[in-house]
């Protein structure tokens, strides 16, 4: 008996079928669906403010103490610099201002996620740091894509969709003039990592670094060894910290 036919439409249905399973796969990974809603905040923010008065960065990868941070989006405008950072999530989202972790339940499972104003902080300093601003003029924007709800009050700097787009343009008291913001900008182009995939594994590298307990670190400050250590009374008690190995000498501490 000759297999040949039933081999060739056999090896037919899986030419179309492996292709569209690699990209259902594709479609539900947590890359993807970060790319979709970069590239959602990229359209909002063509669409909804003004180039000539928002100058943009997205992408932004600054050098820092312990290695590099990478920071989703720089608007920069005389009213002040706003710094974005992007979640796309979807299901429900439970947190306040000063937890150090949120939740996302998503039908009856649970994940815990950084609070991203924390994460949102270390972004704000670099840039900081990065043109020597005060900070009063510099605002950390938190926005959701992907269709999450929040079920708990939440600063008005975490937003929806293109609740940002409202948050930025609320500022409308002048802090920079033209010369400055057009200053700024070519500062942050000159001093951010070129946006290369090479600079993408070196940060991701960073990152596993910064979440290996075992990793060495070393001192911002003083340039000696961070060790951990342990709170020993009051309401952290227990919590473990990264903390300079020559303290009380220097007191630098860092968040594990």
């Amino acid at each position: 008996m000759d297999f040949s036919p039933i081999i060739a439409q056999a090896w037919g249905m899986l030419s179309w079928l492996i292709p569209l399973m690699l990209l259902a796969g594709l479609l539900k990974s947590p890359w993807f669906k970060g790319y979709i809603g970069e590239l959602l905040v990229r359209l909002f923010a063509h669409w909804q403010l003004d180039n000539q008065i928002y100058r943009r960065l997205h992408n932004v990868t600054l050098n820092t103490s312990d290695g590099t941070t990478q920071i989703d989006h720089v608007f920069l405008s005389s009213y002040g610099i706003f710094v974005l950072e992007t979640k796309n999530m979807s299901g429900w989202v439970f947190g306040s201002e000063k937890q150090a972790h949120w939740t996302q339940k998503l039908y009856k499972r649970s994940f815990k996620f950084q609070n991203p104003l924390r994460q949102n902080y270390k972004h704000l300093k670099a840039i900081e740091a990065t043109l020597g601003l005060n900070p009063q003029h510099l605002h950390s924007v938190i926005t959701f894509v992907g269709g999450s709800t929040f079920k708990t009050e939440l600063p008005a700097n975490v937003t929806q969709g293109i609740g940002f787009i409202r948050y930025i343009k609320s500022f409308q008291q002048r802090v920079f003039s033209e010369a400055e913001v057009n200053a700024m900008l070519k500062a942050l182009k000159t001093g951010r990592r070129a946006p290369t995939l090479a600079t993408h594994r070196e940060h991701a590298q960073n990152l596993k670094r910064r979440s290996d307990p075992t990793a060495e670190r070393q001192c911002p400050k003083c340039g000696s060894a961070l060790v951990i250590r342990t709170v020993k009374s009051g309401v952290k008690a227990g919590q473990k910290f990264w903390g300079c190995s020559t303290f009380p000498k220097c007191k630098t501490r860092q968040s594990l």
